[in-house]
């Protein structure tokens, strides 16, 4: 039986790019994103490759994130994380951040994955592998990021104290660093970012993390493909 995967914000950038990755490799696939179209085109790309089942919502609904376990039929073996928004664009200070869209970037980027992994942790086996999609600027204090950064760190120690909790799975916050995607264009609105990598060099080390066995922990691409 195939192993599944469930990978959050997967019309688009890294979790497309890591979706059609497993695709070729035999996974069977569980996605969502908030936009239909986009998700649904996703959709008939990887069916040529594997079964897979595509679910449009957002994953900081409860009924969204139920219908994602549920779509995985009773076993999770990757459980990837990588919905994410970045809330205003250009980034405010924090002296001038909108409280109420901080709390929306939160719910997003760091409540969201916590609550996918309550209603999933029936569903993964031993040795299942947990991967939440984090960011440098949650470890550096870059100016006009407090808002996206403070909800990455968030995630970091939820995702730091998950891997304490549950010793049986493996549990990964991973850092692609900068790529170019949509997210990263939306932060630097009317610059041209076209010198980022693209995101399909950050999945050899996503792989790394999902079909190896490296120990929980925090990784970025960048140290992963040096030492490789």
């Amino acid at each position: 039986m195939p192993s599944t995967a469930l990978i959050t914000g997967a019309s688009r950038g890294l979790g497309l790019a890591l979706a059609r990755t497993l695709a070729e490799r035999g996974w069977r696939l569980v996605i969502d994103a908030r936009g239909a179209d986009a998700l649904e085109a996703a959709r008939r790309e990887l069916a040529h490759f594997t079964d897979v089942t595509a679910i449009p919502g957002d994953v900081a609904d409860d009924w969204h994130r139920a219908a994602l376990v549920a779509a995985a039929g009773g076993r999770i073996d990757a459980l990837v994380s990588n919905a994410s928004i970045l809330g205003p664009s250009p980034q405010p200070a924090l002296a001038d951040y909108p409280l109420a869209t901080l709390e929306d970037v939160v719910r997003v980027n760091a409540l969201a994955p916590l609550a996918l992994v309550q209603a999933a942790l029936p569903s993964l086996p031993a040795g299942a592998r947990i991967v939440n999609v984090t960011s440098d600027a949650a470890v550096e204090a870059y100016e006009g990021w407090g808002g996206y950064g403070s909800s990455k760190a968030m995630l970091d120690q939820l995702t730091r104290v998950l891997a304490v909790e549950q010793p049986q799975l493996h549990v990964y916050a991973f850092d692609p660093g900068d790529m170019n995607t949509a997210l990263h264009q939306e932060a630097f609105p009317g610059e041209d970012i076209s010198d980022r990598p693209p995101p399909e060099d950050s999945v050899p080390a996503l792989l790394e993390l999902i079909e190896g066995e490296l120990p929980s922990g925090r990784y970025r691409a960048a140290e992963m493909a040096v030492k490789a």
